[in-house]
């Protein structure tokens, strides 16, 4: 097979084994105080047993430039090619876009074009598939950033959590919000917003199995009842959770295609071991209209 161009993406990918997202990945890290962990060197399963038992809280470290430049590399001997196209977690979230421009300067002979993909997890698993699709379908460059342009407009993603806990001791909510959240049991629900790609709460609920219908109900009010939907389910600790909200997405659209991925170790440390996500968009995908 010929390739356009090679593709790389970075460790904000969660990945579907029925889209094409089997690319080359530049893996963010996981420091539990002096030990740190590449994401692939830690299972879902290990990650676990080191939150219950380690009394060091996890930080997560983004790809250096090194691990970006080998990303390109693989890209490039899978391809074939010197044109790589590198999708990156949202800018909002991570710096990993900056370190992929540090790593193009370290590769002149390649041509490296970055496209930040405003989002992450299942949402940038959809891009990713749309530049390996055009890559494997002979399209040019120029038709990947626009079918990612696309995806990017229609996609929503939507997540709600079992407890603040972890985004508290992650810094990403102040101790007095945990602190009271917990305390009501309140379970928000998350979105990124499209212009600045960081998360937004748009819903509070009282109980966890609320927040997945939630999390469904946001879809539904999006795309309105009945649209036939793509869509890619997400889970923490907790693989039955799919099983509820697919549930609940099929009573009310038509899945011209649905997938299930546990959310990689790095992004649950955030979100903490229990969370339930679903990235939507409406309709085939651009290439199949």
């Amino acid at each position: 097979m010929t390739y356009q161009f090679g593709v790389a993406t970075d460790g904000g990918l969660d990945a579907y084994p029925t889209l094409r997202n089997d690319v080359a990945v530049a893996p963010f890290s996981l420091n539990f105080g002096t030990r740190t962990y590449r994401m692939q060197d830690l299972t879902r399963e290990e990650l676990y047993r080191e939150l219950e038992t380690n009394p060091t809280h996890p930080t997560s470290s983004q790809p250096s430039p090194q691990e970006w430049l080998e990303a390109f590399r693989r890209a490039e001997a899978f391809s074939g090619s010197k044109n790589v196209l590198a999708v990156t977690i949202s800018s909002g979230l991570s710096g990993s876009r900056n370190a992929a421009e540090q790593a193009a300067a370290m590769a002149p002979d390649l041509r490296v074009t970055i496209h930040d993909s405003l989002t992450l997890s299942a949402a940038q698993a959809f891009q990713v598939h749309a530049a390996q699709t055009a890559s494997e379908n002979g399209e040019p460059l120029q038709t990947a950033l626009n079918w990612m342009k696309t995806i990017s407009d229609e996609t929503e993603l939507y997540f709600t959590i079992e407890t603040l806990e972890y985004l508290r001791r992650g810094g990403r909510i102040g101790r007095v919000a945990a602190t009271l959240g917990g305390l009501l049991n309140l379970k928000p629900v998350i979105t990124v917003d499209k212009s600045s790609g960081t998360y937004i709460n748009v819903g509070r609920v009282r109980s966890y199995k609320g927040g997945i219908e939630a999390v469904v109900a946001q879809v539904d009010r999006k795309f309105g009842q009945e649209a036939p939907l793509r869509a890619g389910l997400l889970y923490g600790s907790v693989r039955e959770d799919v099983d509820v909200a697919r549930k609940l997405l099929e009573g009310h659209h038509q899945l011209l295609w649905s997938g299930e991925a546990g959310v990689n170790p790095v992004l649950n440390v955030h979100t903490g071991p229990r969370t339930l996500g679903v990235a939507a968009a409406p309709g085939p995908w651009p290439w199949e209209r």
